[in-house]
């Protein structure tokens, strides 16, 4: 894209406060974009539609990332599962069916890993989706982010939009949610960790078996692989994938035990105690193994290896929790 095409596009990042949100607005910042648009949610409730209708109507927007969504882990999506699917149903159809009133024509959806069955083949590929039960843990945000995707391939099949979904593996790194419950798997660990080692405790405690296998991507390696997506040619996009099994894989193409993570996260953050698993509490699903190969084919690779992006994590949680 060129230099006049920058500057004239008008980029809406919605969730621009949220880790994935923050993390495209500083790739697009850095690709040299000067028209982004974001609004806090004070400013601009996405689970109104009327407000949300008033806002693309007036603001002529011409790409919009939609990275808002209520997140959280395990114990998250078990204690407010109303929450997370009612949210999450409600902020993506204002926002899509808002922008496609509005006249915007490419639209980026991101999602999850959970969308794929409890006991999906692995690495599970875009076609698993709709193939088998739900982990129940997650089951209402899952469903909203199967709602999501099916919004997108939607609008495009009978408006002809180019709305593109991409489902991200288990993110972490700067912006991330360090709740000491509602957090996700590594900065609940890096949390924990931080403060045992505070404390001098001698044993530390990290939910289930240690046993379940994940695959870790740094968020800014999702947004990278966001802002390529958003830019592919309509013609190479849907080279790539079907009018109704649309959406896109983003992973690391590696993946470890929690167990491993937890023994890496305890080397970053200097932990001189030993680590004790709790089997009485829940594992979610055994394994979730991302195939990336079609994105990767378009051109995409994460570049930033685990250990480095753990290290990344926690200087960026130290430097907010001062």
């Amino acid at each position: 894209m060129n230099t006049i095409a920058l500057c004239q596009t008008r980029i809406f990042v919605a969730g621009h406060r949220g880790m994935v949100g923050s993390a495209i607005v500083r790739r697009l910042q850095a690709l040299g974009h000067s028209h982004i648009i974001t609004r806090t949610h004070a400013e601009l409730d996405l689970c109104n539609q009327a407000a949300v209708h008033a806002f693309f109507q007036h603001e002529r927007i011409d790409q919009v990332y939609l990275a808002a969504a209520k997140v959280g882990g395990i114990h998250a999506n078990n204690t407010y599962p109303a929450e997370f699917i009612y949210q999450n149903l409600i902020m993506q159809a204002n926002v899509i069916h808002a922008a496609h009133t509005a006249g915007v024509q490419k639209l980026l959806f991101l999602g999850s890993s959970c969308i794929y069955p409890k006991l999906a083949q692995q690495p599970m590929t875009e076609d698993a989706l709709l193939t088998g039960a739900l982990e129940p843990t997650n089951e209402p945000y899952a469903i909203a982010k199967i709602a999501g995707i099916k919004l997108c391939e939607s609008y495009n099949r009978q408006y002809d939009r180019d709305y593109r979904s991409v489902m991200p593996t288990n993110l972490y790194g700067p912006g991330d949610n360090y709740h000491p419950e509602n957090s996700h798997v590594v900065p609940a660990l890096i949390r924990r960790f931080h403060e045992a080692n505070l404390r001098g405790d001698a044993e530390v405690v990290v939910w289930g078996s240690g046993n379940p296998r994940r695959e870790f991507l740094h968020v800014d390696d999702m947004a990278a692989a966001s802002v390529h997506v958003m830019n592919l040619s309509p013609a190479v996009w849907q080279a790539q994938v079907q009018p109704m099994c649309s959406h896109l894989n983003v992973g690391s193409g590696q993946d470890v035990t929690i167990r491993e993570l937890a023994e890496m996260v305890a080397k970053v953050v200097g932990v001189a105690g030993t680590i004790r698993f709790d089997t009485n509490k829940p594992d979610g699903t055994p394994r979730k193994w991302m195939d990336s190969a079609k994105l990767q084919a378009l051109g995409w690779a994460p570049h930033i290896g685990l250990e480095d992006g753990l290290q990344q994590a926690y200087a960026s949680f130290l430097a907010t929790a001062q």
